[in-house]
């Protein structure tokens, strides 16, 4: 009987792997950020990662973290993503910005700050207008990129878009990403007859740990709980999605039409995004999301979405 592995994007089986075995979240770092060759961890230390609530209710459960330091210092905050929405971005921010202003104690100069590094890996594309997979961010001059501002790094994947490029693709970070891509219960992936899977003792290591017999009867519903959860949290964003959508364009182009002239139809399709956005809150209000929920996924103020609420 071929083995069953779970998914390691699901909370549960992320944290068995890189919450739980430094060698392994070390391994995964240092394939996947950005790092020079005398810039590789050595070593971590797991810190105590929530900085900011989870998103309370029906999401709950979207976000997994992880957060450590290396011996230099280096902070390192890992977060898996299942569903992508419009606050991650700034959630992100805010977490490595807290990371970094936290360092500093009392007595302390600014000279003892060491960078922060933030990895993002999300299951959902969230950048149509580019086939890369790998985003790498830093503050820069503006007119003079290579001058960079040291202190905090992000690095954003798009794991659905993730295919090996080319033989310059860094190995471990191909069999990191292919682990992150491909296994799981729904994949079509088979490690026990692809015995590449297991040529490197960590990536053999990692699938071990998500293996289902490694779990008990009370982890698997758990497991199991969590994947329903995120089914449902998709299911309301895109219905909330596409009825903004559509009600927005059919607005837009009604006012549009009506008024017959150039400055018409811009006022027409900015009705139609307002309208766009008052149905999504609406729509997603209706669906059961609480205004913190709301807050959380569009960006808006609590004020701004009581307003739109109102008939």
């Amino acid at each position: 009987m071929p083995t069953r592995y779970l998914d390691p994007k699901v909370d549960l089986a992320f944290k068995r792997v890189f919450g739980e075995h430094e060698h392994l979240l070390r391994s995964f770092l240092n394939a996947l950020l950005p790092l020079p060759d005398d810039g590789q961890i050595e070593s971590l230390e797991y810190l105590t990662p929530e900085q900011v609530p989870e998103l309370p209710g029906l999401f709950k459960n979207s976000i997994v973290d992880v957060k450590c330091k290396d011996v230099r210092g280096r902070t390192f905050i890992v977060e898996m993503q299942m569903l992508w929405s419009t606050s991650f971005e700034q959630r992100i921010l805010f977490s490595a910005s807290q990371a970094y202003v936290k360092q500093l104690h009392a007595g302390h100069n600014y000279a003892s700050l060491q960078p922060v590094y933030a990895l993002a890996l999300t299951s959902q594309v969230f950048d149509r207008a580019t086939p890369e997979y790998y985003h790498h961010y830093q503050i820069v001059r503006q007119h003079e990129p290579r001058r960079v501002l040291e202190g905090l790094e992000f690095v954003f994947i798009e794991l659905p878009k993730f295919a090996p490029q080319s033989r310059t693709d860094k190995r471990m970070q191909v069999k990191w990403l292919r682990f992150m891509s491909e296994v799981g219960e729904t994949s079509g992936s088979k490690p026990d007859a692809d015995t590449s899977w297991r040529e490197d003792p960590d990536i053999a290591q990692a699938l071990e740990l998500v293996e289902a017999a490694a779990f008990t009867e009370q982890e698997l519903e758990a497991y199991h709980i969590q994947i329903d959860k995120a089914r449902i949290e998709s299911t309301v964003l895109e219905d909330a999605r596409a009825e903004a959508k559509a009600e927005g364009k059919a607005e837009g182009k009604a006012e549009g039409e009506a008024l017959g002239i150039a400055k018409g139809k811009a006022e027409g399709k900015a009705e139609g995004e307002a309208a766009a956005k008052v149905q999504m809150v609406r729509a997603m209000h209706a669906s059961g999301l609480d205004l913190v929920q709301i807050a959380q996924i569009t960006g808006l103020s609590r004020q701004q979405i009581d307003d739109l609420l109102v008939p």
